[in-house]
């Protein structure tokens, strides 16, 4: 049974994702400040944890940025739910390191299928043991981290699936609408573009800090797409 932290300031919230939660049979821990969720990561480490943003002593974003910054959480499944929902707060939360981001008010059924999804993606992230090379850049997925130009960079989950998605589909164009399935698992027309364009900026960050090479390409009006040498 997935456990699932929930953290947020207001209680009626909480109380929602808990009947959520309890729907669907997780094992769920409430939480009300982030400050008291960090002293219990340090205890358990959950398999998805929920976020809100506005919350006292410390907010979401920065929550979200500490636990990356510590590879025992590098790879945790991290859900925004939000009421900060414009262009700006989104791309603020994914570069932070969230997987994706729901904005309140919210319905129900749109928060079960993105708990599942990512649920479904961390299992299948935890069995993976191949690694993949194109060129100079290297792709291990048992520990997460890619090579590119001798630089050994740390993935979050999402970061590793799409990576590993693209460099298994060299020289093809891949639409974000496509992405959004393949990689976030969502159905047909749902989704948001953006979750798919913040990751890979992201990526590109990250595989490129000492690189002057872009190695993922954008496909104007199509997609992104990374090509064999």
């Amino acid at each position: 049974m997935a456990h699932i932290f929930a953290v947020d300031d207001e209680n009626e919230v909480l109380q929602t994702v808990g009947r959520v939660l309890e729907h669907e049979q997780y094992e769920m821990t409430l939480i009300n400040s982030s400050i008291k969720a960090l002293q219990l990561l340090e205890k358990q480490k959950p398999d998805l944890l929920i976020l809100d943003i506005i919350m006292p002593e410390m907010d979401g974003v920065t929550l979200c940025r500490r636990l990356r910054r510590d590879p025992r959480f590098i790879t945790l499944p991290i859900l925004f739910l939000t009421a900060k929902g414009n262009v700006d707060d989104i791309v603020t939360g994914l570069d932070a390191g969230a997987d994706d981001y729901v904005v309140k008010p919210f319905e129900l059924p749109e928060l079960r299928a993105r708990i599942s999804a990512l649920l479904r993606r961390g299992n299948r992230e935890k069995n993976g043991k191949a690694s993949l090379e194109i060129g100079d850049l290297r792709l291990d997925s048992e520990t997460f981290q890619a090579c590119a130009a001798d630089e050994t960079v740390q993935l979050t989950m999402t970061e590793h699936k799409l990576l590993r998605y693209l460099m298994e589909h060299p020289d093809q164009a891949l639409s974000p609408g496509h992405l959004l399935q393949a990689v976030w698992e969502y159905p047909q027309g749902t989704g948001d573009p953006d979750l798919v364009r913040a990751h890979i900026r992201n990526l590109r960050a990250k595989l490129e800090k000492k690189s002057r090479r872009r190695y993922i390409r954008t496909i104007h009006g199509v997609g992104y797409m990374i090509s064999t040498p």
